[in-house]
């Protein structure tokens, strides 16, 4: 069966649409049934492409939207999943995708997800176990047919038929922030990424930033941008940034403030900005718009598509009414001061200043990693020889402490035992980024701060760009994948781990497991 969400991305004729709703919590209150009665008139009317599922969002319990997604497929209209990393294991995501090849679901969308905010009896535990990159991975060889040592030999699967997307945030403040989110773009890309969806803004040039970043790197997927239909409620939230990763400038919030008070309550004043958005998104070359916002009804969908469209043709005079820059907000390239937008040529980001300071602890770091960790170089084959000393002895767990102790103090070390302190320019993601983010940040900074410690914690890859952009290494942060933690290491001597080719490092740093001594 063809793949109607696919077939109108890769049609270079027309505009894909797809209408999120948020199925909430419960079996069978209002809410639930409010989305499907809104998935069957979207069916019906042939106007849009995919119904969007979210996945418990806000980091809040709701129906699962991949049960949902099926009830939605026997309507005649696709589903697009949202599929997040918060609350599940790579076990339970590989048994769920499974059940959603079964079911026919193909469309996702790969997302971190929100950190878990309520739950039955106070807050749920974070999972986070596998990221939206290693995520893709596992979806992609899936397709092909997913490969897996069994108790006979290697076992093959049948293919899964994915439809796989991910998500990039476009609107960052800092140039860190942004920087890391579009290595990640392009690391998700590789990963298998099939489409990309922004994240929630309104800069224009901020939109057409992503267009430009994705064909400078040969980056060729459709992309679409996210038209969010704001009421003034929802506005004000993402103001003061209660929803991470959606940014509303005090600009815009304004604005609302003044339509609040029309007769309408500004309703007719946000869908002609969301038509407005329709249009110059098509005309910057868009695949898509992923169309959303709360209590949107189908009609004011189809109006918001109808409007766009015919407003496409005069798109460049929408430009100068979204200029939404964040405060002193960093753009990747120069202003085109005549159309509004955005020039070919990069800003000069060698000699803008850092979002973070080194610190002595890092310079520290950058020594002990030349003495120590480098293969082949000073003191490493004296570190190998200890660990392969210390291995299976009665010193091992007093080795395991001494190691532990001092990165405790430094680096707030949790034990994992498979460290990836040297792919984050020492800022520990287990420890120090609560979404346990081993190949990039999250969508949901703000001003260089963590989306759970707003103003207490800096994200740890402002600090790891910061740190690696003075020593001229901050597009190592683009250059390979870190796998998952591998659990089996936990509270283990991550020093035996690495020294003796056993960790994720190994691969990377060419580090040989050492040959056993043969037996007489």
């Amino acid at each position: 069966m063809d793949n109607r969400f696919r077939l109108s991305l890769m049609d270079p004729n027309r505009m894909s649409v797809t209408w999120e709703l948020i199925p909430g919590r419960g079996a069978r209150e209002k809410m639930i049934e409010s989305s499907l009665a809104a998935a069957e008139l979207a069916a019906k009317g042939g106007k849009i492409d995919a119904v969007t599922l979210t996945d418990n969002p806000g980091g809040n319990p709701a129906m699962l939207a991949d049960y949902l997604g099926q009830e939605i497929l026997r309507m005649g209209i696709e589903p697009l999943v949202h599929f997040t990393c918060k609350d599940r294991n790579r076990n339970q995501m590989e048994g769920q995708l499974y059940a959603l090849d079964r079911a026919k679901v193909r469309n996702l969308l790969v997302m971190t997800g929100d950190y878990p905010v309520t739950g039955y009896l106070g807050r749920p535990a974070p999972v986070f176990d596998l990221d939206p990159i290693n995520v893709l991975k596992l979806i992609m060889e899936m397709n092909a047919g997913l490969t897996y040592p069994g108790l006979k030999g290697m076992v093959k699967h049948e293919p899964s038929h994915f439809y796989a997307g991910a998500a990039v945030s476009p609107f960052k403040a800092t140039e860190a922030e942004q920087m890391v989110q579009y290595f990640k773009l392009k690391k998700k890309i590789a990963a298998g990424a099939q489409f990309v969806v922004s994240q929630l803004g309104y800069d224009a040039r901020k939109f057409h930033e992503l267009i430009m970043f994705m064909k400078q790197n040969g980056l060729n997927v459709p992309v679409m941008g996210n038209i969010y239909i704001l009421t003034y409620g929802v506005a004000k939230q993402m103001n003061l940034n209660k929803l991470p990763g959606c940014v509303v400038t005090d600009k815009l919030l304004a604005e609302y403030e003044k339509e609040k008070t029309l007769p309408d309550k500004g309703v007719e004043a946000r869908l002609l900005r969301a038509a407005k958005m329709y249009a110059f998104m098509k005309g910057m070359g868009f695949n898509g718009v992923h169309i959303g916002g709360h209590g949107v009804k189908y009609e004011q969908v189809l109006q918001v598509i109808e409007k766009g469209e015919e407003l496409s043709s005069r798109w460049q005079e929408f430009i100068p009414e979204f200029d939404y820059a964040m405060p002193n907000g960093f753009y990747l390239y120069e202003k085109d001061e005549k159309t509004g937008l955005n020039k070919e040529t990069m800003v000069d980001l060698k000699n803008r200043p850092l979002d973070d300071s080194v610190g002595f602890v890092y310079r520290m770091s950058r020594v002990m990693h030349r003495l120590m960790f480098e293969p082949g170089k000073n003191l490493f084959g004296m570190m190998r020889a200890w660990c392969r000393k210390a291995d299976g002895s009665r010193g091992e767990e007093a080795f395991h402490k001494m190691e532990h102790l001092p990165k405790v103090l430094l680096y707030d070390c949790r034990d994992c035992g498979d460290c990836s302190l040297t792919d984050v320019a020492y800022s520990c993601p287990m420890s120090q980024c609560p979404k346990y983010q081993r190949n990039g940040a999250c969508g949901g900074s703000r001003d260089g701060w963590c989306e759970v410690h707003p103003g207490k914690r800096k994200c740890v890859y402002v600090k790891a760009y910061s740190r690696l952009k003075y020593y001229g290494e901050e597009k190592s942060l683009d250059s390979y994948v870190v796998p998952p933690c591998n659990w089996d290491f936990f509270q283990t001597s991550s020093w035996i781990n690495f020294y003796l080719g056993r960790d994720h490092s190994a691969e990377r740093f060419g580090i040989k497991k050492p040959e056993e001594p043969k037996k007489l």
